[in-house]
């Protein structure tokens, strides 16, 4: 598998990226750094993979026996337990920084360089050995294997027609803008709502404050997005915690004409603070209630925005082109969600990928499950 990080954005290499993946029919995973440098559309694509990846991103991470790291990190979110990461694969890293090599995993094959160079060589090289005709019967058994996967455990949730899931809102701003949408969040649920359920085809699609996860990024990020790019529609994907910690810049907008859209994943919650203390800490909740809040409507309209808001799964879509068609200032979008709605799969933190928390909720993937066809 290929597992590909922010550097392969940096670097500008998703043309070989793709030839690479085509050529040898290798599956492939991004990070949330690393979204868009291969189209999630892809039949190869394995969408995300870590702490809140796809379960089949997961599953063949976990059983690789080749894995190459791509301008990634390995960082905790990715690796869960470290020496559970990739049990039985050989590793090759390939990335800029000397310094990543084998900081958190020990790789096999370190190669030090320009992603976007390396992987170009690695390909005339490949052709060069004519590999585009070794298709072996292991590879179309592995590529087999993904595709149970995908149907044993799609990405999911179980939707509603009483109240507005977060999932279908960001499901629904994926149809309405044809996935051409450049997407801004915040950090918390929202953030990995978002990067799951919105598939993204181009780099730098995904403007995520990733590492660090800074908690208000999503609106002054978005505004700068959408100086940079005019062109393209631009939505800032925020939380109700989030939002409140940069709302002020609304007001820049205003001033400025910068017609950046805000859809607030309002759950009244510090959301994946509440999800972590309901799942680890027996819903011992603690300062996580945040239903005193401002009416999001009225404030962007005092800041001289337009405000708008969803209470029922049938207003989404409504409010979502009525947002569209504003294009000389900002707007926010107030969406009344599920407040107790989960982030999942989830791997908890420090588990082995075997531990992840499914979609249903019900209980853990076990090991014993894990096979190849064939």
């Amino acid at each position: 598998n290929l597992y590909v990080g922010g550097g392969a954005v940096n670097s500008e290499a998703q043309e070989e990226l793709i030839e690479l993946a085509e050529l040898m029919k290798i599956p492939v995973t991004t990070t949330t750094q690393g979204k868009g440098a291969f189209p999630e559309t892809h039949p190869l694509s394995l969408r995300m993979l870590g702490m809140h990846g796809t379960y089949y991103a997961n599953m063949a991470v976990y059983n690789s026996d080749l894995l190459i790291a791509v301008g990634a990190r390995f960082d905790d979110r990715v690796t869960g337990k470290i020496d559970e990461f990739a049990p039985e694969a050989k590793i090759i890293h390939i990335d800029i920084d000397p310094a990543s090599i084998s900081k958190n995993i020990t790789v096999d094959v370190p190669i030090v360089g320009d992603v976007k160079i390396v992987l170009r060589k690695l390909i005339e090289e490949l052709k060069k050995k004519g590999a585009k005709i070794i298709y072996p019967e292991e590879r179309k058994k592995w590529l087999e294997q993904i595709e149970q996967w995908k149907k044993l455990h799609p990405l999911t949730y179980r939707n509603s027609d009483k109240v507005i899931k977060p999932q279908y809102v960001i499901e629904e701003l994926w149809k309405a803008t044809n996935g051409e949408a450049i997407i801004v969040p915040g950090v918390g649920q929202h953030q990995m709502w978002a990067a799951m359920f919105y598939k993204f085809k181009y780099p730098r699609q995904f403007i995520n404050s990733g590492g660090l996860g800074t908690m208000g990024f999503g609106l002054p990020a978005g505004i700068g997005a959408k100086i940079g790019r005019p062109d393209r529609e631009v939505w800032v994907v925020d939380g109700d915690g989030s939002f409140v910690m940069t709302m002020q810049e609304i007001i820049t907008a205003v001033q400025y004409k910068i017609p950046v859209k805000v859809a607030i994943i309002n759950n009244a919650y510090l959301g994946m603070v509440r999800q972590w203390q309901e799942l680890f800490y027996e819903k011992r909740y603690s300062e996580v209630d945040l239903s005193v809040q401002p009416d999001f409507v009225k404030l962007a309209e005092s800041m001289g925005a337009v405000g708008l808001r969803a209470k029922k799964p049938k207003e989404v879509r409504e409010v979502i082109e009525e947002a569209r068609k504003v294009e000389d200032k900002p707007v926010i979008v107030d969406f009344w969600v599920d407040r107790e709605e989960n982030v999942l799969p989830m791997v908890p933190a420090g588990k082995s990928y075997k531990d992840m928390i499914l979609e249903d909720g019900k209980g853990k993937h076990e090991a014993e499950t894990m096979y190849l066809v064939g």
